[in-house]
């Protein structure tokens, strides 16, 4: 994948490889150790179904999905459902 710089990102819908739409990137998280991104935060829109979503939750209600889990970042944030 290309280097995106995360200013493109703010504000970026999210949606699931089978096309499910998860939400809003909230937030990336990173090791700050190793500087390696961790997960990004995906606020969850009023849509998304609150069945069969298998990423772990924040404190906040935000999907946690693992960055290895990106798939594509264009028009959407696709990630690995």
């Amino acid at each position: 994948m290309p280097d995106i710089l995360a200013e493109n990102l703010s504000g970026k819908a999210v949606m699931g490889s089978d096309g499910t739409e998860l939400g809003m990137l909230y937030n990336i998280t990173m090791d700050l150790r190793t500087g390696e991104l961790d997960d990004i935060l995906v606020d969850p829109s009023d849509e998304t179904p609150a069945r069969n979503i298998d990423f772990d939750t924040d404190g906040g209600g935000r999907y946690r999905v693992p960055v290895s889990r990106v798939q594509a970042v264009k028009d959407y944030i696709v990630v690995q459902r």
